[in-house]
């Protein structure tokens, strides 16, 4: 047995104005844990946390750890549809909101823990190989794909990404990623504040990247951890920073090119972490420094675990070009209630990244290209063939196909070719406003194509593949 909590660090969040110390914190986590324990929550429970990353829901997140509990933290933009889908495939003990209301079965409590007051309650009992976490990657639409964490590979996550930090730098963190996903939740927030560092919380949203510097400079920040798609508008709307706090910044969930990189390091003047990982991995795996070089692809040398190719032969190399395969004491336990997709990754004692690659000889790995059709858009995944099905039952559609185009800020955007049932008159604003009461904002393709037809290949699939190599060059806006 263990505590799950083992020592806090502070938060200032800017969007509620509120200031937590770390006794204040530690104090909140202990209210909250108990008062779900007092309804009977505990190991072995799941349970959904349905708001985003303020205070709160840190609090919120580590009350459920205390209460010897597994969270679940949502996507807040997921639609009514998703939500739904989510909650009934998890069928959670309880659900965590902070002020707005949320629709679920009448059987699921919803909870406001900010409103709970003080109960005895008998320390809970863990194990380290308890899950922890549940973050989904994909399938609002359909059948959903969450990463199962345990307490152990969190905890081993953490330990490694300090090490490769350094608890000095993470001393002030400015979180600037969703809590929903792992590099926003594990790699930006958690893995400052549960080693005794503050984290600063600001609202997403175009104020962060006009006043990045000046948020940098007012409040002293000394690392923080991002995606491509905000220093694309960072470095066009705001001025650097000036005191020099800022050691270290990490850019990751998306293709970072080497002038992008560049540029962020002239702007930030702090040493620029180009990082590959995946909520699979518990975030990062790997890093390259901008201060031994920038080049397209480069993510470094694996922090912990090890790194591997796949070629032909099937069997893992430790050099050369492949798919890159990966073991880490990190790595997730499965896919939540889905050995079908776990089978399909984790085999052989290595887990199959779908990410193409090289490993040179000094251990360095470069990502060329991806063997998969996952779409990767500034971090958030989208399954092309969810996205799919989904069209194609729009009674104006008779068949769709989904798939991903090079996207300088975000990695990749999502693009729909799609061949409308006879007589049909629809248009690209109209299916793309009946896709936005359906889906979050990111699964929402943002550029349309119209076809007579889709090519299939050999056998009687769309080939998604041969369809952007069509239409590449004919993108509507």
């Amino acid at each position: 047995m263990f505590a799950p909590i083992r020592q806090v660090g502070g938060i200032l969040d800017l969007g509620l104005g509120l200031r937590w110390e770390p006794a204040t914190l530690a104090g909140e986590v202990v209210r909250r844990a108990a008062a779900l324990s007092y309804k009977g929550i505990g190991r072995g429970s799941l349970v959904a946390i349905a708001h985003d990353g303020s205070a709160r829901f840190f609090a919120d997140l580590l009350a459920v750890w205390s209460a010897g509990a597994a969270a679940a933290c949502l996507d807040i933009k997921l639609t009514a549809p998703e939500f739904k889908t989510l909650v009934e495939f998890m069928a959670p003990a309880a659900i965590l909101i902070d002020r707005d209301i949320v629709a679920a079965a009448a059987e699921i409590p919803v909870l406001r823990l900010a409103d709970s007051r003080d109960a005895d309650v008998a320390a809970p009992e863990c194990e380290l190989d308890d899950p922890a976490l549940v973050l989904f990657t994909s399938g609002t639409t359909g059948a959903p794909k969450g990463v199962v964490l345990t307490f152990r590979a969190l905890f081993a996550r953490w330990s490694l990404n300090v090490a490769a930090i350094g608890v000095r730098t993470l001393a002030r963190t400015l979180v600037t990623l969703p809590a929903h996903f792992g590099h926003g939740l594990i790699g930006n927030a958690l893995t400052p504040l549960l080693n005794g560092a503050n984290i600063v919380l600001y609202p997403r949203d175009m104020a962060l990247a006009q006043n990045l510097g000046r948020i940098i400079d007012e409040h002293g920040i000394t690392f923080l951890s991002s995606v491509p798609a905000l220093w694309s508008l960072a470095l066009k709307l705001g001025n650097p920073p000036e005191t020099g706090s800022l050691a270290r910044v990490h850019v990751g969930s998306a293709p970072l090119s080497s002038k992008l990189w560049s540029d962020i390091a002239g702007w930030s003047r702090a040493e620029v972490v180009n990082c590959y990982g995946m909520t699979e991995t518990a975030n990062w795996i790997a890093g390259a420094s901008s201060a031994d070089g920038i080049e397209d692809g480069l993510v470094g040398k694996p922090w912990g675990g090890t790194a591997a190719v796949v070629g032909e032969s099937g069997a893992p190399r430790a050099t050369g070009e492949g798919e890159i395969v990966l073991q880490s004491p990190s790595l997730m336990a499965g896919y939540f209630r889905r050995p079908d997709l776990t089978a399909e990754v984790l085999h052989g004692g290595w887990f199959h990244t779908g990410d193409f690659g090289v490993i040179d000889r000094s251990g360095n790995i470069r990502i060329t290209g991806r063997l998969k059709d996952e779409i990767n858009r500034a971090g958030f995944k989208v399954q092309p063939a969810e996205i799919d099905r989904l069209i194609e039952s729009h009674p104006a559609v008779r068949r769709a196909c989904v798939f991903g185009l090079a996207d300088e800020a975000g990695g990749e955007s999502v693009a729909a070719a799609v061949a409308l049932a006879e007589g049909a008159r629809e248009t690209a604003e109209t299916l793309r406003a009946w896709c936005e009461r359906r889906l979050r904002r990111e699964a929402v393709p943002e550029r349309w194509f119209f076809v007579a037809d889709l090519p299939h290949n050999a056998g009687g699939k769309i080939d998604r593949e041969a369809v952007r190599r069509m239409l590449v060059k004919d993108a509507l806006p």
